[in-house]
């Protein structure tokens, strides 16, 4: 049987964690949540996931924060999702490999998370 693909989910917002955890839980996903950019880091830090999915607008630690604190040397492929699409240049600038807005579908995740790692891989 096939290890199914590691998600981390980082987002302030419950109601947001709870759809996105659901969905991709039904789709197949194993799916690791973060309430904000700190735990989100402590979590890459002891664990190995295959993706992140993270929000943007988050406080104290934003996800450009975590961008950014995540370093260009990093290995963790990291697709944003945000309500607010005026940070896409931003957040691709800081080393995002892909954008997707608010509202999002869980299908829409799966296939986001599809195509990043399909690149990754043949990039590799």
């Amino acid at each position: 049987m096939a290890q199914k693909t590691r998600v981390l989910v980082v987002d302030d917002e419950p109601a947001v964690v709870r759809f996105v955890r659901s969905g991709l839980n039904a789709a197949g996903y194993e799916v690791t949540t973060a309430a904000g950019g700190e735990e989100a880091l402590e979590l890459v830090e002891k664990k190995t996931f295959d993706v992140m999915l993270l929000d943007v607008f988050m406080k104290p630690v934003s996800g450009l924060d975590v961008l950014e604190r995540l370093g260009p040397a990093r290995k963790l492929p990291v697709i944003v999702f945000s309500a607010g699409s005026s940070v896409l240049e931003r957040v691709m600038q800081a080393g995002a490999d892909a954008f997707i807005a608010k509202p999002v579908r869980p299908d829409q995740l799966a296939q986001k998370i599809e195509e990043v790692l399909r690149r990754r891989k043949v990039a590799v």
